[in-house]
């Protein structure tokens, strides 16, 4: 993926500009920033639910130039919460939408989609609520069931907004295993104020704040960069990254 001088806003608010970085085959990228600094409107972009001026190009293809059922296999996003569903739709079917991309027109799932989204669940800890309501589980479980679904999809691109914004320390820990499951063979970038999994996972960094994108290959997660990115100080011990209350 390689994007060039982007340009990103709604109607005549401009959110992000000319914003540059590439990101190599299978490698990974964390995007960092403080509240409303424009991460989630970058993620959007990036997935083609948001016009913008610039140039994003995966595969040698511009991203407006390739068709949405193209786009879902190269490049899932994961939103920070699950923000609206039918009433009656259960984790099993919501999943199952994740496949979409690979189902013929007018045609049914099959049954190798069915077996990827039970497989998925499964790895995820869901089997037992395949039958459940979205609307009977807790937001961490729905965030779980976001995830299974852009698993279940198997694009080539993962973008992760917020994953653990609502997952308990147990949840958390299930994810980031998953996580580092799916980077062994496709590309992720992780949107995110935890700063000590962004350090765990010790990518290039993406800092956004007004308006621009700052690229760091590597250092970021030094406590001077860290006070100088974000304003407060940080302190490392044992390899642990942590705010100073103090």
């Amino acid at each position: 993926m390689r994007v060039t001088d982007l340009n990103v806003g709604y109607g005549d608010t401009s959110i992000l500009e000319t914003v540059s970085f590439a990101i190599e085959q299978k490698c990974h990228l964390s995007v960092l920033g403080p509240n409303g600094s424009g991460k989630s409107t970058l993620a959007k972009a990036l997935c083609g639910l948001l016009p913008y001026k610039g140039s994003i190009m995966i595969d040698g293809q511009e991203l407006h130039d390739i068709s949405p059922k193209e786009r879902a296999k190269l490049i899932s996003y994961i939103p920070a919460k699950m923000e609206s569903f039918e009433q009656f739709t259960t984790v099993e079917d919501f999943v199952l939408l994740g496949r979409y991309p690979y189902k013929a027109s007018f045609k049914d799932y099959g049954t190798e989609d069915r077996t990827i989204v039970q497989e998925t669940l499964t790895e995820l800890g869901l089997e037992t609520l395949s039958g459940s309501r979205l609307h009977e589980l807790s937001s961490g479980q729905q965030q779980l069931v976001l995830i299974a679904q852009a698993l279940a999809q198997q694009s080539k691109i993962l973008i992760f907004d917020e994953p653990t914004s609502n997952l308990d320390p147990k949840n958390t820990s299930l994810f980031v295993q998953e996580l580092k499951k799916v980077r062994q063979n496709r590309m992720t970038i992780l949107i995110s104020h935890d700063i000590p999994l962004a350090a765990h996972l010790n990518d290039p960094v993406l800092f956004i704040r007004e308006k621009k994108a700052e690229f760091h290959a590597k250092g970021f997660f030094e406590n001077d960069s860290l006070k100088s990115a974000y304003g407060v100080t940080f302190h490392k011990e044992n390899g642990m990254i942590g705010i100073s209350y103090v």
